[in-house]
């Protein structure tokens, strides 16, 4: 007989696995975490705290929305918190190594083939399908957040800000962000009901409040905080200096660790803010890709499994590849893949192993709530400047550019509209959205459709 509600037993408290047990998770999780920032973390959440329950609900959640402060790809920053939470940092480092690895040589093929056989009919048919997909994904994911995070006129408005600051006025990424972490922190004191709404008050509201057991964590102190940063920087910098000496102040290599070190630092707001900051820099400013090779790279990060901002690894090869500077092709892409994924991925350790212990003693923080739901909705306003650009760019064969306020922008030629790639984009979306289809499949047809119906008829 089911027992009354008052006289159910309360959920059992997590029970903590053994290091080699959680190793073999980390492993094959890094095989299966397909489906972007969200599916990852809905898988995370079903394996570790619903059928594993190797942690509780409310540290899951809390651990959360601090990845979702921290600059970079919050998935990957998630599954390193919860390595750290169980077995401190050799836990987080292979949490976070096993969360990247297998996608990193899987991209690195993948990328080898764009740049060498990418002008071949039937593989431009393919990739030109998969590009109009990765239009309707980005918009989806635009459409989604704001159904979760817009919850009143004042989200609206900052993202709305967000959209015409980046497209319009071509306002800074990380000014955009880091007026929105201001407006969450000070409008959270002044008018805390105005901040107190939507996904980021849900995430810790939820987090104080389903706390089950404990996991001893260790305190915050000035000496711990030292040696961790000093060890983690030297970890990032150093090979970044290296390559820095080797090829001098002026290379594809020297700058690209530069500038996604650089990004590491300012690059809030999820793996697609991230893009929208990385697509602007490497066309727009220094010249490694062409207008749509985003879109491409991005489809085929959607479509491994693995962290979306993996992307910047394609951006590394096909950047160098195509801009060697004295190296064999093949051996500058090696190395500007490898450059990019370093300077993206190690600051995620640094972030998490130098931050954990004080969030742990937080939880459910107004303050933290206001930063993460202000943050959220500037992402909003972010995603849409992305879904723009890539709609600009892959639906129509030809654009231009018109100047407006000091700043350019982009403008599509009505009568070169692609029928092709807006008909896979519109049918991507309404299954997206209305249907549910899964991402996978969507980019693997797009690319299918696109093979058959360019590359063969």
């Amino acid at each position: 007989m089911t027992r009354p509600p008052h006289e159910r037993q309360p959920d059992p408290a997590p029970r903590t696995p053994t290091f080699r047990e959680a190793s073999r998770f980390w492993i094959w999780l890094g095989f299966v975490n397909f489906g972007g920032p969200a599916g990852q973390i809905a898988l995370m959440h079903q394996e570790l705290v619903e059928r594993r329950r190797w942690i509780d609900e409310g540290r899951f959640l809390h651990a959360l929305s601090f990845c979702m402060l921290l600059p970079g790809p919050e998935a990957t920053q998630l599954a390193t918190y919860v390595g750290w939470l169980m077995h401190r940092v050799r836990g987080g480092l292979i949490a976070g190594v096993a969360f990247v690895l297998p996608s990193f040589f899987l991209l690195l093929g993948l990328s080898w083939l764009f740049v060498t056989h990418g002008d071949l009919r039937w593989v431009a048919g393919a990739f030109a399908g998969l590009a109009a997909a990765v239009v309707a994904i980005v918009a989806h994911a635009m459409v989604r957040l704001g159904r979760t995070t817009l919850a009143n006129g004042l989200m609206i408005a900052v993202a709305a800000a967000s959209f015409i600051a980046i497209f319009v006025l071509d306002v800074p990424f990380p000014v955009v962000i880091g007026a929105a972490v201001l407006l969450g922190l000070v409008g959270g004191r002044i008018r805390p009901a105005l901040f107190a709404v939507g996904a980021g008050r849900e995430l810790e509201e939820r987090a104080a409040a389903s706390v089950v057991g404990r996991l001893d964590t260790p305190r915050p102190t000035w000496r711990r905080s030292a040696v961790v940063l000093v060890v983690g920087l030297a970890v990032w910098w150093l090979p970044i200096l290296a390559v820095a000496m080797w090829r001098g102040d002026a290379g594809t290599l020297t700058d690209m660790g530069w500038f996604f070190s650089k990004a590491a630092l300012v690059t809030f707001g999820g793996a697609y803010a991230v893009l929208a900051y990385v697509d602007q820099a490497a066309v727009g400013v220094f010249g490694w890709l062409r207008p749509g090779q985003m879109a491409v790279g991005l489809g085929l990060a959607e479509s491994t499994p693995g962290p979306l901002i993996m992307v910047v690894e394609f951006v590394g090869f096909v950047g160098a590849y195509q801009h060697p500077g004295g190296l064999p092709p093949f051996v500058a892409g090696v190395l500007g893949a490898t450059v990019a994924v370093w300077a993206t991925f190690a600051p995620c350790f640094l972030w998490v192993f130098l931050g954990a212990p004080s969030i742990e003693r937080i939880r459910g923080d107004v303050r933290l709530a206001s930063a993460l739901q202000t943050v959220m909705a500037a992402v909003v306003g972010v995603i849409g400047n992305l879904a723009v650009t890539f709609a600009v760019v892959t639906l129509f064969r030809s654009v231009r550019t018109v100047a407006f306020l000091g700043g350019e922008l982009p403008v599509p030629v009505w009568s070169e509209v692609d029928l092709f790639a807006v008909a896979v984009a519109v049918i991507a979306f309404v299954g997206l959205w209305r249907l549910r289809w899964r991402v996978v499949p969507v980019i693997v047809t797009a690319g299918v459709a696109g093979l058959v119906v360019r590359g063969l008829l």
